[in-house]
């Protein structure tokens, strides 16, 4: 092995031996391929070694950062074998502490995924940067290393990186590991340092199909006369995003109050969302099967299952509509956007009831405190109008065939 400063692949392969990496750090190979690290100093006219951890656990810039702590113990006069025995914590990096979190936190997460994106964003981005610091040596200038490259580029991608910064330290904070002031906080910290993410890049919408073009889209779908067709008829009706359709359950559906109650589970905001039913998405929930064993308004192919999130995708393929599609680029979750646009244009409702109808969250206080006194009879007389624009005519739906012929029929648009 060549002389000099070690590399992670060198760590990671050398034979059996010992490892010089300078300033006192030393790595130790032994004949079964076990790995660990060792300061090696001099007190007093003593020479002493210490341990530091084993590889992988301890990666060789974790081991670098930690042989310099100790360093600066031994210039300063402090043994520090004998501050440890005494009791010393031993400060985590940011990894360790980023791990603790996720560990913590991760019960209350909606799914692994969301675990997963943690991981994967703080390994890319934070981890190359501050993965080996002492989270109590973590500052601004070490927050903005990762988030400078990518801010402009990269908007949405670094501020959920800010953010997942921020919790970690302080988590840290709250562990006593450092003090209080957060160099990753945006509020009053880092909104004074980088420009806001909604005046770098627009944020980019799905695209919408214009709301006059809706009435005769729903005929189409009402002609269509597939499962996948009512259940996007139904999410147009609602207003509502992909999943929450397509993974309603008959039992939150109440006929008799006409309201269709989503869990705070499958909301996005993760409140629970009560959606007032029009003349026309009744008329859509009369026309579906039951199917024995299945509890989704829009069963799929697979037992228990939805409808797939492909289906309504495919459907609108087959229509010609899509991404570079010869009748225009949208996509189902495009039609909360025509709602909206109709809603501000055309109908004489306030935003506010227009927003409680998409589920956003109103951070205005006023508009709060309207909001919690509840707008549920004027949203109902909003979808029922909605409803009157996009049908353009009586609703008439004729019922399905029976649930068997209906997979069948689907089982080519949700791709199995």
């Amino acid at each position: 092995m060549s002389k000099g400063k070690l590399t992670a692949r060198q760590v990671a392969t050398a034979d059996p031996g010992k490892y010089e990496d300078g300033a006192g750090l030393r790595l130790v190979v032994s004949k079964s391929g076990s790995r660990r690290w060792v300061f090696r100093f001099r007190l007093n006219g003593r020479s002493r070694e210490m341990g530091l951890g084993g590889f992988p656990d301890v990666s060789l810039g974790e081991a670098r950062v930690k042989a310099a702590r100790h360093r600066k113990k031994v210039k300063a006069g402090v043994d520090p074998i004998e501050a440890r025995k005494a009791g010393e914590v031993e400060m985590p990096t940011f990894t360790t502490c980023a791990a603790r979190y996720i560990r913590a936190h991760r019960g209350g997460w909606k799914n692994a995924r969301h675990a997963r994106q943690w991981v994967s964003t703080l390994r890319t981005y934070a981890h190359p940067e501050i993965g080996a610091k002492p989270v109590d040596a973590i500052g601004t200038d070490d927050v903005l290393s990762i988030l400078k490259p990518i801010w402009t580029s990269k908007t949405e991608t670094a501020k959920r990186v800010q953010g997942r910064i921020e919790n970690i330290l302080d988590y840290a904070a709250a562990h006593g590991y450092r003090d209080q002031a957060n160099p990753a906080r945006w509020r009053g910290h880092l909104d004074k340092l980088l420009p806001r993410p909604t005046r770098i890049k627009k944020p980019e919408h799905h695209p919408a199909m214009p709301y006059e073009d809706l009435p005769a889209f729903m005929a189409e779908l009402r002609a269509n006369g597939s499962l996948s067709a009512l259940a996007l008829q139904f999410l147009i009706l609602t207003a509502t995003r992909t999943s929450e359709a397509l993974k309603a359950r008959w039992e939150e559906i109440d006929l008799e109050t006409r309201t269709w109650t989503v869990p705070a589970s499958r909301m996005k905001t993760g409140r629970e969302h009560r959606v007032p039913l029009s003349d026309a998405a009744l008329a859509v929930l009369e026309a579906l099967p039951r199917v024995h064993g299945n509890p989704y308004l829009f069963p799929g192919t697979r037992q228990s299952r939805p409808l797939s999130n492909m289906a309504l995708l495919q459907l609108m393929r087959g229509m010609g509509y899509g991404v570079n599609c010869e009748r225009g680029d949208y996509v189902p979750h495009g039609f909360r956007s025509s709602f909206r646009d109709w809603s501000g244009e055309v109908s004489s409702y306030p935003r506010d009831v227009a927003e409680m109808a998409l589920a956003h969250v109103i951070e205005n206080k006023v508009e709060a405190a309207y909001q919690r006194g509840g707008l549920f009879a004027e949203r109902a007389r909003m979808m029922q109008e909605w409803a009157e624009f996009v049908t353009m005519a009586p609703v008439t739906v004729t019922s399905l065939p029976a649930a068997e012929k209906i997979q069948a029929r689907d089982e080519t648009a949700q791709g199995g």
